[in-house]
């Protein structure tokens, strides 16, 4: 099941569970439209996969499966890693 994080690693913009601006990789690591798009090119940092949006999980499926609470940062954001 995916963790859906709640943030982007690159600006720590906040992604709830239903927000269409989140991208992920095979790895789930996770960046908003802005920074996938913009500053990543739509390749991941951390695997060099491609980003693409996340599935969103339907709001009565939060209760028994809500998205992940830890909130991951890359050191100095996505800048120095854009591809």
């Amino acid at each position: 099941m995916l963790a859906l994080r709640p943030n982007c690693e690159c600006c720590d913009r906040d992604l709830p569970p239903s927000s269409g601006d989140a991208f992920i990789c095979t790895f789930e690591c996770t960046f908003c439209r802005d920074c996938a798009s913009d500053v990543l090119q739509g390749v991941c940092p951390n695997c060099a996969g491609n980003l693409v949006l996340r599935p969103s999980r339907p709001a009565h499926m939060l209760v028994e499966a809500p998205g992940s609470t830890e909130r991951y940062l890359r050191p100095g954001g996505c800048a120095a890693a854009a591809v």
